[in-house]
């Protein structure tokens, strides 16, 4: 089924926490492993802009679906960060937007060069990159969805459940516009197939892995993707992306757990 572009941007909208009690997380808060999961979480809400900022150098920003998807999907991530910092706040963690400045700021002349790297890339593949791009995008918000559901199931606290099912749910339609996309540009091209796998198995990483440190990645990978419940959820992923053209056999998210020594 063709993703309605036309009706995503129309029905676009923040994500809703506002008629939930967040009162109850005083009552009953959060331990701190969960806290720790939900501050990366929203620090990489927060850090979507700038994997906008990447990808309008890039052959992609040509293409209007594209353009416009990306335009309602950073909105939306925003508000998903907006949601967890709220989260936090009820725990007197403050998620402030210097400290994430500092953040990015820390990862000097990597951060600065990153658009030029992605423009000479662009560049250079042409149109293929657009699938690479896709597929990409893809394999982060299957990521995203399953990061979101496992957490809540794991936590089974109402309130944080309800907020996490409903920013998975949004993240799903994310979902469903890259694997369209993906898949079509796939179909069409072996090039573009040749170089998503390249890329994919080479430079592929847990979203957020660029930004924050190993130690934050290896925790939030190993809370939510590891013991046998975690891995199930990695294989799921793992089967999506390998479903796609020329993309059989991958097994991404599963490598970066055994990379990062979590136990199954």
């Amino acid at each position: 089924m063709a993703f309605d572009i036309d009706k995503y941007t129309e029905t676009s909208q923040k994500v809703a926490w506002q008629d939930l009690d967040f009162s109850d997380f005083r009552e009953h808060p959060l331990p701190e492993g969960t806290l720790r999961s939900l501050r990366y979480m929203c620090d990489i809400e927060y850090h979507t802009v700038c994997y906008l900022r990447d990808m309008l150098v890039t052959p992609s920003h040509k293409d209007e679906d594209v353009t416009a998807f990306m335009t309602m999907w950073n909105r939306e991530e925003f508000w998903h960060g907006e949601a967890l910092a709220a989260v936090l706040a009820e725990h007197d963690i403050i998620v402030d937007f210097d400290e994430l400045k500092a953040t990015r700021l820390k990862l000097g002349w990597k951060d600065r060069l990153d658009p030029v790297k992605q423009s000479l890339l662009g560049n250079i593949v042409g149109s293929g990159f657009i699938a690479v791009h896709m597929v990409w995008g893809a394999a982060n918000e299957w990521s995203a969805v399953a990061a979101y559901n496992r957490l809540a199931d794991l936590e089974a606290h109402p309130v944080l459940a309800e907020l996490l099912r409903r920013i998975a749910k949004q993240e799903a339609r994310h979902v469903a516009f890259y694997a369209t996309q993906a898949r079509e540009r796939l179909a069409k091209s072996k090039k573009a197939q040749v170089l998503a796998r390249f890329a994919l198995k080479n430079f592929w990483g847990p979203v957020g892995s660029g930004v924050m440190t190993d130690a934050e990645v290896k925790h939030v990978m190993g809370h939510l993707m590891g013991g046998p419940d975690g891995r199930r959820e990695a294989a799921k992923i793992d089967a999506h992306i390998a479903r796609m053209p020329g993309l059989d056999g991958l097994t991404i998210v599963q490598d970066a757990l055994d990379a990062r020594g979590i136990a199954a």
